[in-house]
């Protein structure tokens, strides 16, 4: 691909990203800004928006976000989920949950909503294991390269079939230096080499991987 090629497709990037931002409700926009000044730095407009649509899309009623102080992505799931079905936060970090059972509670005030929030203040190797089998449309996990593998463990046994898991800040797979790669490559390796899903990868914000569970 030329260098003209690659110019482009990062301002399409970049207009995908703006275009998500205004698009992002003033309860968005709050706790995109509450989060980075919790020094919780929060990942692309364009791809917490897609993570709306894939669980409207889905017609998902029970969903798993596993993340590092994963706010915003949170927040558009739960929009996603259009007021009804359930969603669990799952976050080893004492600032990330502090503030997803903050907005959780807000949301759980409306009078409108109808949507069980749950959040849990522990990792996934620990949480996981323990949830029934079959029962889960959609899993995100975020956050630290940690959270990854133990997760795509667990999905095969936690989604229903036509299940997906998807991995954001798949990113790392361009930077070799950076410490997360190793497990980035590894996952997405082990993530194609099973025969349980289908996959794809694509660039959308930081990078997402989407398996569905066959």
């Amino acid at each position: 691909m030329s260098k003209t090629a690659y110019t482009s497709m990062a301002k399409v990037w970049e207009m995908a990203e703006n275009h998500a931002l205004n698009l992002e409700s003033d309860v968005l926009r709050k706790a995109r800004a509450d989060a980075e000044k919790a020094k919780l730095p929060q990942g692309s407009a364009a791809q917490a928006n897609l993570l709306r649509f894939i669980t409207c899309t889905l017609n998902a009623t029970s969903i798993i976000s596993i993340g590092t102080g994963s706010i915003v992505e949170a927040l558009q799931l739960v929009a996603g989920l259009g007021g009804a079905g359930q969603l669990t936060a799952v976050d080893s970090s004492a600032r990330g949950i502090t503030m997803i059972r903050s907005l959780f509670a807000d949301i759980s005030d409306c009078a409108e909503n109808r949507t069980t929030l749950r959040a849990v203040n522990t990792s996934p190797t620990v949480f996981l294991p323990r949830l029934n089998a079959g029962t889960y449309d959609l899993i995100v996990v975020s956050g630290v390269a940690s959270n990854y593998e133990p997760s795509f463990v667990e999905a095969a046994n936690l989604l229903k079939v036509g299940g997906r898991i998807i991995f954001t800040d798949m990113s790392g797979l361009a930077y070799p230096s950076d410490g997360k790669a190793e497990a980035v490559q590894s996952l997405l390796t082990n993530v194609e080499d099973d025969e349980r899903f289908e996959q794809t990868l694509t660039p959308t914000g930081t990078g997402m991987l989407i398996a569905v569970k066959r």
